[in-house]
């Protein structure tokens, strides 16, 4: 069976101290607990690696909040999957509701090769 997941999605929000606070409150609450369930961060890209180095990652996941289909090349304000995995985030949150009208994403485009 699956284990459940809780993750906060920060969208376009938080400036990098504060959240880094916010990041930093959560794994505090956390300290002393074992959730029952896998805890995510799903922060601006610009906060990964500073949120990553700031908490106990083995209680908290951190998320990028979106990866483009390449992985490398001229695309400019993209971000690649390897370059999410270099901040050591180890998820990805794809499929925003959001995302579809504005990027015209669908589930066709959003599927993986994997």
């Amino acid at each position: 069976m699956r284990k459940n997941m809780v993750a906060g999605n920060w969208k376009m929000n938080t400036t990098l101290p504060e959240g880094l606070a916010l990041a930093k409150a959560l794994n505090e609450a956390l300290k002393d607990r074992t959730p029952n369930c896998d805890v995510v961060i799903g922060a601006p890209f610009t906060h990964l690696a500073s949120i990553v180095a700031a908490i106990d990652t083995r209680k908290i996941g951190v998320a990028a909040q979106n990866a483009a289909d390449r992985a490398a090349g001229a695309f400019t304000g993209e971000v690649s999957a390897e370059m999410v995995a270099s901040t050591g985030a180890t998820y990805v949150i794809l499929g925003h509701s959001e995302r579809r009208p504005y990027y015209h994403e669908t589930p066709a485009n959003l599927k993986t090769n994997g």
